[in-house]
């Protein structure tokens, strides 16, 4: 039986793979016939109970990359109870955007989880992955993930770290 729904915030800029991770975790494939988000869409994925959290409903609320900072003052937000910001490793300009996502998070939704996924780590070398997991661990307050949309790396790892942080906060 489903538990109660929490809402969750896939943030980025546009092309880090957003839509990619949700299809990953909540249907366990990944597509190449991409196609842009508009607005936002949103999926439902229901976990069951753990020895760390009740079973629950997430809502997991993909936006369009064109949002940037002015998600912030968006109706999308209201009873969001987590945000899993995603960055693109193969491109410096989202892992900065990222921090500038998780900024504005933390000052619009002050005591609501984050966690970082840096996506397409599939693209990346070996000693590239924990060069860049390394670099962005130590920056961030925030968990971090390596994650791969395309082999799912990571993903539920992700997911359910989110979910964790809503109910020990109970959010």
């Amino acid at each position: 039986m489903p538990g109660p729904s929490r809402k969750i915030m896939l943030l980025g800029e546009i092309g880090v793979g957003k839509t990619s991770l949700v299809n990953r975790y909540v249907h366990g494939r990944f597509r190449t016939d991409y196609m842009p988000t508009l607005n936002v869409e949103i999926y439902t994925h229901h976990l069951p109970e753990t020895d760390k959290r009740p079973a629950l409903t997430l809502l997991i609320w993909d936006t369009d990359g064109n949002f940037g900072q002015t998600i912030f003052s968006s109706v999308y937000l209201k009873n969001a109870a987590a945000t899993l910001v995603v960055a693109d490793v193969t491109r410096p300009a989202t892992l900065e955007a990222k921090d500038q996502l998780l900024k504005g998070w933390t000052q619009a939704m002050p005591g609501r989880p984050a966690c970082v996924l840096l996506n397409k780590s599939d693209l990346l070398p070996d000693e590239g992955r924990s060069q860049v997991l390394h670099a962005q661990t130590t920056s961030a307050p925030t968990p971090v993930y390596l994650t791969s949309a395309m082999n799912g790396d990571g993903v539920n790892e992700a997911f359910a770290s989110a979910a964790d942080a809503i109910v020990r906060r109970g959010l």
